[in-house]
């Protein structure tokens, strides 16, 4: 079993305005860290209720209590997220929208789904989060470092403790299901799911953010997306949206260090895949040292200077 802590966090997003563009030297991946917080909040809520659901069915003492910290530790994220958007909505109040469709998306799917299903859910993109977020740790210089410390700590927070629990979402689902068959045959519906859900919140960001402030198309992570707008651009009678600019969030990383990520996230969804077993980021255990000497990792670029 894995070892979870329960971190309470504030990251002070009320002591002044926080930016969309939170890391201005990556206009594309702070939009899309963005969407990842919005996912976050209704992806939790879901987790929470799903945990609630399972228990009965969970037998082996041991599995109830990794379980009822994995769902404590994903409270605390929600929580935290919920601040980020909150703040973001203040400048945006169209966000509202925004947040409340991205939310209502993981509400169809616990009404709509079976407990099965969303531990299949649950574990399958719990399982890509430690190879994907390694790529972003290990280049955490450039894509967290220059930004607002706050958003980047929350973010920094988040994904170590992510790769802490990397094990906890199969290790309940193996409890109640066990059959990696299921897993993987419905990992595809359940990465359409993820992937609209980013979308809605993508959208909601290109409709309530001006453009001057987020700078980027936020719709342009999607390749199909950037594909329709180049085409338009090369039809007679069709004109290109002009919603920004279309860089991507990792054009600066190298590609070789995109494919073992990538192939990480192919590896996770494979019957008898052990996330244990996974290459963890430095980073990680860094923040884990700072953070039980008592360092301030709510601001982990600017405490130290304090």
């Amino acid at each position: 079993m894995t070892d979870l802590h329960v971190r309470k966090m504030d990251f002070a997003f009320k002591d002044r305005p926080v930016p969309f563009c939170w890391n201005p030297a990556n206009p594309a991946f702070s939009s899309m860290a963005n969407a990842v917080s919005f996912l976050a909040i209704g992806f939790e809520k879901m987790i929470v209720q799903l945990i609630t659901q399972a228990k009965p069915l969970i037998t082996d003492p041991e599995v109830a209590a990794e379980a009822d910290a994995f769902m404590r530790q994903e409270g605390q994220h929600s929580t935290a997220h919920r601040q980020h958007v909150r703040a973001l909505i203040d400048r945006y109040p169209g966000l509202q929208e925004t947040l409340d469709a991205v939310v209502a998306e993981f509400d169809k799917l616990t009404a709509s789904t079976s407990v099965r299903y969303r531990l299949a859910y649950t574990a399958d993109l719990e399982a890509t989060f430690t190879p994907v977020f390694k790529l972003m740790l290990d280049n955490e210089a450039t894509l967290f470092a220059p930004g607002d410390d706050r958003v980047a700590s929350l973010f920094l927070w988040h994904f170590v403790e992510e790769v802490e629990h990397r094990s906890s979402a199969l290790i309940i689902f193996d409890s109640v299901v066990n059959s990696g068959l299921y897993r993987m045959r419905v990992a595809p519906s359940i990465f359409r799911h993820v992937m609209k859900v980013i979308r809605v919140a993508c959208a909601g960001f290109n409709e309530h953010v001006p453009v001057d402030d987020r700078e980027v198309d936020a719709l342009s992570m999607f390749a199909t997306y950037r594909l329709t707008q180049s085409l338009r651009g090369l039809v007679p009678g069709l004109t290109r949206v002009d919603n920004g600019t279309s860089p991507r969030a990792f054009d600066d990383l190298g590609l070789r260090e995109q494919l073992v990520a990538l192939n990480g996230v192919v590896r996770s969804q494979i019957p008898g895949h052990n996330p244990a077993n996974e290459v963890l980021p430095a980073l990680a255990e860094e923040w884990f040292r700072r953070y039980d000497a008592g360092y301030d990792v709510t601001r982990w670029y600017t405490a130290a200077e304090a």
